[in-house]
């Protein structure tokens, strides 16, 4: 079971937002304050910005899930810096109106996204992690059975709170819901 191909280009690009604001200010004419290449930079703001609303406003929206009771939690959502190298192109000399560089740059994000998609680590989003969204390595019981996964949470928790998940892949889980133990009856 994986996220299928287009949310996870939508989650992919939406990772991408804040260099495509860096790319876009690297861009800006100083005499005019606007893009040297206006057609190219809009298409990138779009195109990120878009994405970007899309997945922030899924997220927020998805309800609902199973209950399981988490048994073992660390935090990884210092993961999410994982997305950090990339970066580092924006500090090279980047020219939007130069053809080659943009061939370039959109071969090595395909290279990028395919790596993302095919090893499921797609949830690894910056953005998400900007909305609040944290990344936990989680073992939790589901009925008897116990699992491990990564899960993707707003709520904070703790080992014995019940959360409401809905699976995203075979090893990816989004929380709803957190029913800490304390609230229980």
């Amino acid at each position: 079971m994986k996220v299928k191909f287009f949310p996870s280009l939508l989650i992919f690009l939406s990772s991408y937002f804040p260099l495509a604001l860096i790319f876009i200010i690297k861009d800006i004419d100083p005499g005019t304050w606007l893009p040297a290449h206006p057609t190219i930079a809009a298409l990138v703001a779009g195109v990120a910005c878009i994405s970007c609303l899309i997945v922030l406003l899924v997220a927020n929206r998805i309800d609902g899930g199973l209950p399981v009771r988490i048994t073992k939690v660390s935090n990884k959502s210092g993961d999410m810096f994982t997305y950090t190298i990339p970066y580092m192109i924006s500090f090279y000399n980047f020219n939007l109106g130069d053809w080659k560089t943009l061939f370039s740059l959109l071969i090595f994000m395909i290279l990028m996204f395919a790596l993302a998609y095919r090893t499921q680590n797609i949830m690894v989003n910056p953005v998400l992690a900007l909305a609040g969204f944290g990344l936990y390595d989680c073992q939790f019981k589901d009925g008897s059975r116990e699992v491990q996964g990564l899960l993707i949470s707003k709520h904070e928790f703790e080992i014995g709170d019940t959360c409401f998940v809905q699976r995203l892949s075979a090893f990816l889980y989004f929380a709803t819901d957190i029913q800490s133990k304390g609230e229980k009856q």
